[in-house]
C-alpha cells in the first residue's frame, strides 16, 4: 500500500469560492502538499509554459473527466494495442522524461515537477503505465491513483498510437466493476474529447471526488 507522508504545513482553499480556474499561488511540492492538493479537487502547474512561473493550483470550473465505461477505441487504436506491449511502474522516472521533453508544444514538467512526482512514485502514489515496441519505450502516460481517484497528468507517444495505447490499458485498469471511480483528465482539449472525454461542473466533479476517495485503489497500484 501507498505510504502516507508527513502532512502538509499549507491549508487549501475551497475551490467552490474561487470565481476561476486558478485558485492559489505558492505553497511546495512537497509530497503532504501534493497529496493534500488532490483530495480537495486541486492540483498543481506552473503558472507559465516551460517552468519559469511561480507554482500555481487549480481546480478548473468546468473539469474534464473520462468515463472508465466510455473510452472511445478506434480500429487504429486496437491494431497498435496488438502489436506493442504494455507495462505498469517499470520506468516511471523515463516516462516523466518523456513527457517533461521542453521541445514538446505546451511544455509545463519542469524540475520541482519531476522531484515532486518522483517521490510519490517511491512512496506508491504516482504511477505510470509504459508501451513498449520490443526493447524500446515508445509511449506512456504518468498520474496519480489516490482511493478511487487517477489524475492523469502527462502522455507522450514515439510512435502512432502509443500514448492511446496507454490510455486504454490504464481505463482496462480503473475498469474493475467498482462503480464510483474517477479518471480526471483535468481539461478538455480536442484530442480528449475525440476519446470520450467529457466535462462535469466544479462541485459535480467535487461529488464524484468525495465518493472516490472512499473506495479501495486498483489492485494493480496497491
Amino acid at each position: 500500500m501507498p505510504v502516507e507522508p508527513a502532512p502538509t504545513r499549507w491549508r487549501f482553499p475551497d475551490p467552490r469560492e474561487a470565481p476561476e480556474d486558478l485558485v492559489a499561488f505558492g505553497g511546495d511540492l512537497e509530497p503532504g502538499t501534493i497529496l493534500a492538493a488532490y483530495r480537495h479537487g486541486i492540483f498543481p502547474m506552473p503558472i507559465e509554459e516551460g517552468g519559469a512561473g511561480e507554482m500555481a493550483w487549480w481546480s478548473p470550473v468546468e473539469r474534464a473527466v473520462l468515463p472508465v465505461d466510455g473510452l472511445r477505441v478506434t480500429r487504429s487504436m486496437r491494431r497498435s494495442s496488438r502489436r506493442l506491449r504494455t507495462t505498469v511502474d517499470q520506468c516511471f522516472d523515463d516516462v516523466l522524461s518523456a513527457c517533461a521533453d521542453p521541445r514538446r508544444p505546451g511544455g509545463w514538467i519542469d524540475g520541482r515537477i519531476a522531484v515532486g512526482y518522483g517521490e510519490l512514485a517511491r512512496l506508491g502514489w504516482a504511477h505510470s503505465v509504459e508501451v513498449w515496441r520490443d526493447d524500446d519505450l515508445v509511449g506512456g502516460l504518468y498520474g496519480m491513483a489516490i482511493a478511487g481517484l487517477f489524475a492523469g497528468e502527462s502522455m507522450f507517444h514515439r510512435v502512432t498510437d502509443a500514448s492511446k495505447v496507454a490510455l486504454m490499458a490504464l481505463v482496462d485498469l480503473l475498469d474493475d466493476g467498482l462503480p464510483g471511480r474517477v479518471l480526471d483528465v483535468q481539461w478538455l482539449t480536442p484530442h480528449l474529447a475525440s476519446l470520450g472525454a467529457v466535462t462535469v461542473g466544479r462541485d459535480a466533479y467535487l461529488h464524484r471526488l468525495e465518493t472516490a476517495l472512499t473506495l479501495p485503489p486498483p489492485a494493480p497500484f496497491t
